[in-house]
Parts: structure tokens; sequence; C-alpha cells
């Protein structure tokens, strides 16, 4: 089904001229970006092409997305599994419809911190995002490629986020790779992990093991990473984040293999933890439970901190992040809960991990987020000598 195809020629002829002078904004020499098959408009197609490879491997992009990507239908829509919503996000934001299902799939592992940075009158949250692609006889794993997204949407804040470009297919080197379709790229402010936009307000998501999330207080639904799209665009701070939460029916079906929690913070020094847990009995976590203004609370990995959900699979006690757990808060603990801005990151440094057996392993990125200043310090793949600087702009 073709929905739009005026721009088809002008379209075509913009991607001729851009292999033939090798236009791509990357170190990747003459190498030149593949196709984005579904779409023709010629905006979009230069927002695509714009994408740089930033440490010339593949291994890390930046995108400015200027495209409207239509976060009010989006919501209204309630597509909260993954593949319905990117397969909405095609019908959408594509000019041409693919003959094929579009797929996407989540996964988050992680650590996370908040704290007042040494010295300063800054506030720092340091986020690891740990999530091993393992290969199909587990012998491996599949190389990804880290990409930042920075949005400016129309009636919302700027903001930039990291995507793991395997959750949409992406792998190291995507980008110029000549089999694979760019138009996924389309959807990337809803393939979104953690993020900071233009106010300071920073949150990141992390998984847990426990039957997944489902509200039924009839409102809208709303899956994790729509829900962290929304707090990034509308959001300034962690009491406006929670406040928008509770007006939603969040729904983590089919969302990976997890449940989740959140772990967000803001420029003021606010900081919270966001559980959905349930009672004695039940099944199903559907309680939202927060968690905030309690210093021995300014750290999470994958275990539920909510007293609710002591002796399940993974609540207080679990052995799972256990060790990156107590890492963080006996040094939170020593250092009297201030860093400096590189005792943050040696922190996270620290807390990082090889990938293993065990899905939640191997650190993608380390992300080093200065409220205050609404920037970031990133490294990626435990590379901790060699760091990329963004702010939001």
């Amino acid at each position: 089904m073709v929905k739009n195809t005026s721009f088809n020629l002008l379209s075509t002829s913009l991607f001729l001229l851009m292999a033939c002078f090798g236009i791509c904004s990357c170190d990747n020499g003459a190498k030149t970006p593949s196709r984005a098959k579904y779409i023709t408009d010629p905006a979009k197609l230069s927002m695509i092409y714009s994408m740089k490879d930033l440490d010339g491997t593949g291994r890390l992009y930046e995108i400015d997305y200027t495209a409207d990507y239509k976060l009010d239908e989006i919501i209204k829509a309630q597509k909260t599994n993954p593949n319905d919503l990117f397969q909405y996000v095609a019908y959408l934001l594509y000019d041409e419809l693919p003959k094929t299902k579009t797929t996407a799939s989540y996964g988050a592992g992680c650590s996370a911190f908040a704290v007042p940075e040494d010295g300063s009158i800054d506030f720092l949250m340091g986020r690891n995002y740990d999530f091993c692609h393992a290969t199909d006889d587990k012998g491996g794993y599949i190389p990804t490629s880290a990409i930042l997204v920075r949005t400016a949407p129309k009636d919302g804040k700027k903001s930039i986020a990291m995507v793991d470009g395997l959750n949409l297919g992406y792998g190291q080197g995507f980008y110029t790779d000549p089999d694979k379709d760019l138009s996924l790229l389309m959807g990337l402010p809803y393939a979104i992990l953690d993020g900071i936009n233009e106010d300071g307000f920073a949150i990141g998501i992390l998984a847990l093991r426990e039957t997944q999330t489902l509200q039924e207080n009839n409102q809208t639904k709303i899956g994790p990473t729509v829900a962290m799209r929304m707090l990034l665009d509308r959001a300034s701070t962690v009491k406006q984040a929670l406040a928008m939460l509770k007006e939603y029916d969040m729904d983590m079906r089919e969302s990976g293999t997890s449940n989740y929690h959140f772990f967000m913070a803001d420029a003021t020094g606010d900081y919270a933890i966001v559980e959905y847990t349930r009672n004695a009995g039940e099944a199903v976590p559907h309680i939202m439970e927060t968690f905030t203004e309690n210093d021995t609370l300014r750290c999470v990995t994958n275990f539920y901190v909510s007293p609710t959900m002591v002796g399940t699979k993974d609540g207080w006690g679990s052995e799972h992040g256990k060790a990156r757990y107590e890492t963080m808060r006996n040094t939170l603990k020593a250092k009297n809960y201030t860093l400096t801005s590189d005792e943050a990151m040696n922190l996270l440094k620290a807390v990082s991990q090889p990938p293993s057996s065990e899905i939640t392993s191997q650190t993608q990125w380390s992300a080093l987020y200065n409220l205050t200043e609404r920037s970031m310090r990133l490294t990626i793949l435990r590379e901790y000598a060699k760091e990329y600087n963004f702010k939001v702009e």
C-alpha cells in the first residue's frame, strides 16, 4: 500500500546525488548511507542521511531528529506491544508501507544513581545500560550500535536520549550496510532507554525478572518507552513526571522478557525510583509505587526496592544486580552522598559488566548526566579512556 508517492522522483534523485558524491556526515571514508526504502519525503531523507558515525567504526551514531514524530497520536493509539507500536510508527511516519511487519524488541539490565556534585551546585545522574545481545548458539555476542537521538518537538522540550540499535535490528556499521533498510530510524524517539531534556529532567529504565506490569484503571494505556518519550518532552521535574505517570495505565506486556522500573532525577536535586508492584496473592503488578527523598535509595539495579515485593524472584534481597547495588550504595555512603564528576564516572566504571551468559550483562554504554548543565559524558563498551560529550542545545 502506497501512502504518498508525490516525492518519489525527487527523493530518488536525492539519494543518487548523495551516492555519487559520497555524502555522509560521518567518518566513513567513501562509504554512503544505506537506503531508506519506505521514505520518500526529502526532509525525512535529509534527516536520515545526516546521521554521524562518531567513533568511525559504526558503534556510536548521532542523529538530529527533525521530523514530527506525532507523540499525541502515538499515545492515543495505545500501542504498548513493541511490535504493534513500531508497526503503527510505520503507518504513521513512513511514506510507503512495507509488505512485511515491522518488528522491535527491548531489554535493559542496568545500574543508576543520583547525587549532588561535590564542590559544586550541580546535580548528577549516572546510568549504565547493560544488555548482552548473545548469538543464537550463546557462543558469542552480536556487536550493537548505540545511537544518540536529538529531538526538539514543536510543542515540547528539547532532549538527547540513547537507543540500542539492535533493538531495531541495527548492529555495528548498519548505517552503511547496503543490505540494511534505514526506514525504521523514523521510530527512534520511541526506542529510547535513557535521556535528559532541556530543563534537566533525566530518566532511565532498568529490568526486573517479574510478571510484566498491567494497570487497568480505565485510563489511557502507555508502554515504557512511549512513557519516557512523553516525560522527556513534557516534564521539567521529577514531581511533574510522577504526576503524569499516574494519569496513565502502564502496560509492559511483551516489552522484552522483563518487567521494568524507572529511575529519574532533575536539576532541583530531586530523584525517584518508580516501581509497579502487586498485593499478596496477586499475579500481575499493577500498583505504582514511588521512592524518593531517601539517601539510601539514591541508587538502583535489577531488583525491587519496594517492601511489597520481598520474597519474589527479584524482590529485595535478590542476587540479581546485588553486587553492583552494594558497590554503589557503599560508595555513596562513604562519600557522604556527594561525588565529583570524575568519581561518578569511576563509579559507573566500577559497576560496569563484561559480556557473560547473563542477559543483563555487557555494559553497552555509561552515561553521566549533569542535570544542572543539561549535558552528558558518554563512554561505550567500557572504553573509559575515550569519552564523548553532549549537551541539550
